[in-house]
């Protein structure tokens, strides 16, 4: 199957679910290759159609991304597609973070998205719900996470924002009271 072609069309949720199917499975790791390098296509319709793919993995297909931890936080980082930002942020949300593999640019990136009133409301919750999962190991960046969801509470939040704050500030306090 040419990807590429395929994904410079409009998918359908058959399309998506048909490349994922073609693309499960170790067998098949070449091809999630082949469908991870589109990730990068300098044309952003089959950049943002690869990376809607890769969300609809299930868990055990999705695991073969946990090798691509790194690449995907620089991916992140740098995007200024809004859409696609979102997405990754989707993707690296379901991978595991370990305290001795942190990147503190990558917390940095969270921390600037979550005050970032210019940002999409989505982006912002994904990355409150991602900078806990790096701060977590660390009461003094849990700290500093709490004072951060304080100082966006005086803005107006959306609904969404104001349930991913509450949910987030919700763990925050389960964790100090474990320390």
């Amino acid at each position: 199957m040419d990807f590429r072609k395929r994904l410079l069309q409009r998918l359908s949720q058959d399309d998506i679910h048909e490349i994922c199917f073609l693309t499960q499975g170790t067998d098949n790791d070449s091809l999630k290759e082949e469908l991870y390098t589109l990730i990068s296509d300098e044309d952003v319709k089959v950049s943002y159609n690869a990376v809607w793919v890769f969300t609809y993995f299930d868990l055990s297909n999705s695991k073969w991304l946990y090798a691509k931890h790194d690449e995907l936080i620089d991916k992140v980082i740098s995007e200024k597609h809004e859409g696609k930002k979102r997405l990754l942020l989707t993707l690296l949300l379901r991978q595991p973070f370990e305290c001795d593999t942190l990147r503190t640019d990558f917390i940095d990136f969270c921390f600037e998205t979550i005050q970032s009133s210019h940002e999409s409301c989505s982006n912002r919750a994904l990355c409150m719900k991602l900078a806990y999962e790096q701060c977590r190991f660390f009461p003094e960046l849990l700290s500093e996470l709490s004072n951060c969801l304080e100082i966006i509470s005086a803005e107006s939040l959306s609904s969404g924002l104001k349930t991913a704050r509450r949910n987030v500030m919700k763990k925050i306090l389960k964790d100090v009271r474990f320390v």
